[in-house]
């Protein structure tokens, strides 16, 4: 591994140069579309991380955290507005399986927070912080975010899930990113989840075809958020760009929400060789049409870098959060 950038201070107390935008994240989607950033894994392989790792980037929070910022901060010059922290895979049962306990696991979300707040400073306008809450599955660290169907009730997974989000939400974001979800029950059990946080959340579904990865048809899945005032933008990550055309369509046509879309490079993932196969299809011109359809949070996931980035704020123009920045 290279040697990671040093964020100046103490990494435990990175408020320093933090800078929360203005307005609030919904207000900004009321007006146009807003560029979220690309995958972080590969940004941080980029920069000569090892992520071989059960807590994946998660890792990073205790020995790397000025990696964290650094990838942060290459999405933010590439014109990203809204960054996801690096606690996908960050969880309670997680890290104790590395010996850390709770009060230090609450405090390493808290520092996903800052990090991400850190980066989004680095520019003269305003970057929005939404903190990731990813699938039970991510933290069983064997692919079965891509299945889903754990064998656990609605009300197990909504006990997985509150205090991780109930510790995210007391570290300030401006958005929980519920993402690469792979099924209605844990689209329920999250969306029971979130009830009193005080922070609107994005709800996004990995799928593949049209239906969800456990089965699901699109439209039972956008569905479930319907009745929800807290989720801001409903739609999909985590999928071959393909997939996401008809989602989008799916999720706005259902919902009547702001569309959330993130999907992969369109490279495929070799379990066995543990590498990626085949040739990259994300098309940033297709941005255009999904913002046409209804999407209003526009970036990439796994594979797709800042240069994509760049070129997505470009053929999105500039947004009510650029035009505001010296507000």
């Amino acid at each position: 591994m290279h040697p990671a950038p040093r964020p100046s201070g103490d990494p435990s107390s990175l408020r320093a140069r933090a800078r929360e935008p203005v307005r609030t994240l919904g207000s900004a989607l009321a007006a146009g579309p807003v560029v979220l950033d690309g995958g972080l894994s590969n940004q941080l392989e980029t920069q000569g991380c090892d992520l071989s790792d059960a807590l994946w980037s998660a890792r990073l929070l205790t020995d790397g955290p000025g990696h964290v910022e650094a990838a942060h901060t290459a999405y933010v010059r590439a014109g990203a507005q809204v960054l996801i922290t690096s606690g996908y895979q960050a969880t309670f049962e997680g890290f104790a399986r590395r010996g850390i306990g709770r009060s230090e696991a609450a405090e390493l979300f808290a520092r996903s927070v800052r990090l991400a707040r850190r980066a989004a400073g680095s520019v003269e306008r305003e970057v929005w912080v939404a903190a990731s809450v990813g699938p039970y599955g991510a933290m069983l660290a064997d692919g079965s975010e891509y299945r889903g169907r754990y064998g656990l009730s609605v009300r197990e997974l909504e006990r997985f899930h509150r205090p991780r989000i109930e510790a995210l939400a007391a570290a300030g974001p401006d958005v929980l990113a519920l993402e690469t979800v792979p099924d209605v029950d844990e689209a329920e059990a999250l969306l029971r989840a979130v009830e009193g946080c005080g922070l609107p959340v994005w709800l996004s579904y990995s799928v593949v075809g049209g239906r969800t990865r456990a089965g699901q048809p699109l439209e039972t899945a956008f569905g479930l958020a319907s009745g929800h005032d807290e989720v801001m933008a409903v739609g999909v990550n985590c999928c071959d760009p393909a997939d996401a055309d008809r989602a989008v369509r799916v999720a706005a046509e259902v919902t009547g929400k702001p569309v959330v879309v993130y999907p992969n490079s369109g490279e495929r993932w070799d379990a066995g060789g543990r590498g990626w196969a085949g040739a990259p299809t994300f098309d940033p011109g297709r941005a255009r049409a999904w913002a046409e359809a209804g999407a209003r949070l526009i970036g990439g996931c796994c594979r797709v870098g800042p240069d994509t980035v760049a070129e997505l704020a470009g053929l999105l123009g500039p947004t009510a959060a650029d035009e505001s920045a010296d507000t």
